[in-house]
């Protein structure tokens, strides 16, 4: 077994993509409850009320959707160092930015599907307004009740053309740890779920039945318990918000979900994710069979076939 590795801190922040900006950004302040930190001429830094950092969603206008970048911050400027030196060994280097409104110099790198992502440590943290702060000294801010109200950015999911490649990638790239997958009969990768920390997962990877490559398929804020999903599926309703499937209980990790459209076609879950930790140092990494997953989750619900062709940017169209 190989040394752990906690050079990356956690998942920072993720940027997505919109072509109806106004709409995307009602959607993910009034309807989800994510808290703005600064509005500039189309783009939205955006968290959840607890999330620490200033932001932990970065929603940028443009002329398609899908993702922008995923960022990690790393543990210290020298663990940020290793880490570079690493990708760039592996040939997935871009180089250096600027960084944005909220944070500093940042390292820019592809995975082997072109999906672009950052590592940082020099951060802003969040900075709630008087009316914003709570009154304990341990939360970054007080509970909203605005909408959905998420809590924090929990986990991205990816599609990828090749599961197999990023499963080899992301533990030489990041560091990261494997803790589920699924291996299907034809000998290729069908998901799989990594951590950098103690989280059971912070990013995972899905097969994508379309054949091909840097889509996005959703992002997931943590709510306290499952009545809030419950809840988030009746907000969903009230707001004309299409609700893909759930609410459920994944078989895969145990989480307690709702997947839904935001109004560019972004998928974006809520769910009650953090009961489950991975706490021992030499965890064998959890094998879900094709068979497994027939069986669909954990209380039988099947998984819906859009589940693995739906991902922004659409396909593009050849009729």
């Amino acid at each position: 077994m190989s040394e752990p590795c906690h050079d990356i801190a956690h998942l920072a922040h993720v940027e997505l993509l919109t072509d109806r900006f106004e709409q995307s950004l009602d959607f993910f302040t009034r309807v989800y409850g994510l808290v703005p930190s600064l509005l500039e001429d189309g783009v939205a830094y955006l968290r959840g009320f607890d999330d620490y950092e200033f932001h932990s969603l970065k929603l940028t206008a443009a002329d398609t959707t899908g993702l922008g970048h995923v960022a990690y911050r790393a543990s210290s400027p020298e663990a940020l160092d290793r880490r570079v030196a690493a990708i760039e060994k592996l040939g997935g280097g871009i180089g250096w930015v600027d960084g944005d409104a909220g944070h500093g110099q940042a390292f820019r790198f592809a995975d082997p599907d072109d999906h672009v992502f950052e590592i940082y440590y020099d951060t802003r943290r969040a900075e709630p307004g008087e009316n914003q702060k709570s009154a304990l000294k341990n939360i970054a801010s007080r509970f909203t009740g605005q909408g959905v109200a998420a809590r924090r950015i929990d986990h991205l999911n990816l599609l990828a053309k090749d599961v197999s490649a990023i499963r080899d990638w992301m533990p030489r790239a990041l560091g990261s740890r494997v803790t589920e997958y699924i291996q299907l009969d034809n000998g290729r990768l069908g998901g799989c779920w990594f951590t950098v920390n103690n989280k059971t997962y912070d990013i995972a990877y899905t097969e994508d039945h379309t054949g091909h490559t840097g889509r996005f398929h959703h992002v997931t804020y943590a709510v306290d318990q499952r009545e809030d999903v419950l809840r988030a599926a009746d907000i969903f309703l009230e707001n004309g918000v299409h609700i893909e499937t759930g609410p459920h209980k994944h078989a895969v990790q145990g989480t307690f979900f709702l997947y839904v459209y935001e109004p560019a076609g972004n998928r974006v879950e809520v769910a009650n994710a953090g009961a489950r930790l991975i706490l021992a140092p030499d965890w064998e990494p959890v094998c879900w069979t094709e068979a497994d997953r027939k069986k669909g989750q954990a209380w039988g619900l099947k998984t819906i076939e859009s589940f693995h062709t739906h991902g922004t940017p659409p396909v593009p169209s050849h009729g």
